[in-house]
């Protein structure tokens, strides 16, 4: 069998999948930050693990790209 050929949707989600994981890490950093008056530094920090995590999910889901 062969494997079906990937899209230019499915490179666009794989996109957006990371993009919206690295918002969401950084607005909940960003969040918990506020509550210890370290908000931007915590945001920044959610930023970049938004990145790693973001890379590591889109690995998981489209192996085939």
């Amino acid at each position: 069998m062969s494997r079906p050929r990937a899209t230019r949707a499915d490179a666009a989600t794989a996109g957006i999948s990371l993009v919206a994981t690295m918002l969401v890490f950084a607005a909940a950093g960003y969040g918990l930050g506020s509550l210890v008056n370290l908000a931007v530094p915590l945001g920044l920090v959610g930023l970049f693990a938004g990145v790693f995590v973001g890379l590591a999910v889109v690995h998981a889901r489209f192996r085939r790209i």
